[in-house]
């Protein structure tokens, strides 16, 4: 099993970037997965997650901004993060759910490795 994140970059404020997590080693249909972001200095955050029903969830400070969606045929899931601000900044992971898989929970695993994101102000 793998997930692997890309699309980070530098970007102004205001700007748009769109993420991209790879899934390998599995069938994204039966998992619902998460983004994660982790800022220098402070704990990893939730950012968003999509359920394998279709359903998603965000983060308070990222609604209206980021929008979660998956590709099951290409077994990859896409944050598409638009209106960026400074902090954003952070590296962008994704991850599996844990059982109940199906399900945005408490638990996940495979975290993948990051992709950086930076916003100039």
């Amino acid at each position: 099993v793998q997930l692997q994140a890309s699309g980070g970059g530098l970007v102004q404020t205001g700007g748009s970037l769109r993420l991209s997590c790879a899934a390998s080693g599995f069938t994204l249909d039966y998992y619902a997965i998460a983004w994660f972001r982790q800022a220098p200095g402070k704990e990893r955050e939730g950012v968003s997650c999509s359920s394998s029903d279709g359903n998603t969830y965000y983060t308070e400070s990222v609604k209206g901004r980021f929008t979660i969606s998956r590709d099951n045929a290409k077994n990859t899931v896409y944050l598409q993060m638009d209106s960026l601000r400074p902090e954003d900044t952070a590296v962008y992971y994704c991850a599996r759910a844990a059982p109940p898989e199906r399900l945005c929970g408490d638990e996940y695993e495979y975290p993948g490795q990051g992709t950086l994101v930076t916003v100039s102000s």
